[in-house]
């Protein structure tokens, strides 16, 4: 599995713009129920019930908010790079710009821990994270991300 079939070109948000956490996720449920189909406020309380034990921002500006719900079939990402950092809780207290939201199923399969640890492994890259926080667009930020760069997930 590749960040390829996790991620789609249209799932990839260049110069986001939120007042807070809470308002981030906000925004990352709705843009993932259009692209799912799915309720947003189902979405997003998932993803708050997670944020509740303890913070998906792992650090050097970087959050991986995730939730698993049973309407999703296979693992869904949506990567953001905002527009200007936000305190997200992060575990080394610095703000955040980076942002990949991980969809998972409900299953408790490999696949999903392997989905999750490898893109917090390619986002936490310092390359990486420089390569997105320089890109011009959406097209540029997933190409950083994708099968084209080699991130086998």
């Amino acid at each position: 599995m590749t960040i390829d079939d996790i991620l789609a070109p249209a799932d990839v948000v260049q110069g986001m713009r939120a007042s807070g956490k809470t308002a981030l996720l906000e925004d990352l449920a709705q843009r993932a129920a259009r692209s799912l189909d799915l309720d947003a406020g189902m979405i997003l309380g998932a993803l708050v019930r997670r944020e509740g034990l303890g913070s998906t921002g792992v650090g050097d500006g970087v959050a991986l908010p995730h939730a698993r719900l049973e309407s999703v079939r296979k693992p869904f990402g949506l990567l953001a790079r905002l527009r200007e950092p936000l305190d997200f809780d992060a575990v080394d207290e610095r703000p955040v710009d980076l942002v990949f939201l991980l969809l998972l199923p409900t299953s408790e399969g490999g696949e999903n821990l392997n989905a999750l640890a490898c893109v917090a492994r390619k986002l936490r890259d310092p390359k990486t994270a420089a390569g997105l926080r320089s890109a011009r667009d959406a097209a540029g930020l997933y190409a950083l991300v994708s099968a084209r760069s080699s991130s086998k997930v």
